[in-house]
């Protein structure tokens, strides 16, 4: 059986904490995410080479004697366009938190 207090206690904290921290989260998460998207030496050590990562994969494009720079680039493009995609979801909430900051009430 919940008191009184402890659901008006956190029901204050959803009302008020929640949107104070969702810019300061969304940016936490996409800097962790970005993070773990572009790391390159943990899977280069663990992963054989028939199971690469994106990252690992774009490295062994340019190995060799001749690289296709067409295919090099392309492939980086496609890499950088779902953190691309979130950079811009992630800045709504950052502005949005920003403005919330700035305007006075």
């Amino acid at each position: 059986m919940r008191r009184p207090v402890e659901s008006a206690q956190f029901r204050t904290f959803l009302n008020v904490a929640v949107p104070a921290a969702r810019p300061a989260m969304a940016i936490l998460s996409l800097f962790t995410l970005m993070m773990a998207w572009t790391d390159f030496l943990w899977p280069l050590i663990i992963l054989n080479s028939s199971n690469p990562t994106l990252q690992t994969a774009l490295s062994q494009l340019q190995s060799g004697y001749y690289i296709d720079y067409s295919i090099v680039l392309t492939g980086a493009v496609m890499a950088t366009l779902p953190l691309l995609v979130l950079f811009i979801a992630a800045g709504k909430q950052l502005i949005s938190g920003i403005m919330e900051g700035a305007v006075k009430g």
